[in-house]
């Protein structure tokens, strides 16, 4: 089994997909379908990655990235923010908010995976 990775989206039809390939690649999925969910998954389950999905319900993604990195016991944990806004500005705001890597949708798993696998190395380079 590769790395527990916590998947954060409301779309119930995106975890499910994201989820199973992610599974089928060998990784531990977790889930959330909020930020706030998403703190509290976080906190329990120690993930090794997070990839968060900026527009949720509750806390959205980048409120809960800020909280997340605000933690000194969570703040380890690589993020990548997920979105299917693909301007400067919304890297930007990604990046502003501590996300380590950020990543459009709809996803291409082989990038988004190159992007999860560069995070996870131990001497991960945050690119954002």
């Amino acid at each position: 089994m590769k790395n527990k990775v916590l998947l954060v989206d409301d779309d119930e039809s995106n975890r499910d997909m994201l989820s199973r390939r992610l599974e089928h690649r060998g990784y531990q999925v977790i889930t959330a379908v909020d930020g706030r969910d998403a703190l509290e998954r976080a906190r329990s389950e120690a993930p090794c990655l997070i990839l968060m999905d900026v527009t949720l319900p509750v806390l959205d993604g980048l409120a809960a990235t800020r909280e997340l990195k605000s933690r000194p016991d969570l703040r380890g944990i690589p993020v990548i923010a997920l979105t299917a806004h693909a301007g400067p500005e919304d890297r930007e705001r990604a990046r502003a908010a501590g996300c380590d890597d950020y990543d459009t949708k709809p996803i291409e798993f082989a990038r988004l995976e190159r992007k999860m696998e560069a995070l996870l190395k131990p001497t991960a380079v945050r690119s954002v």
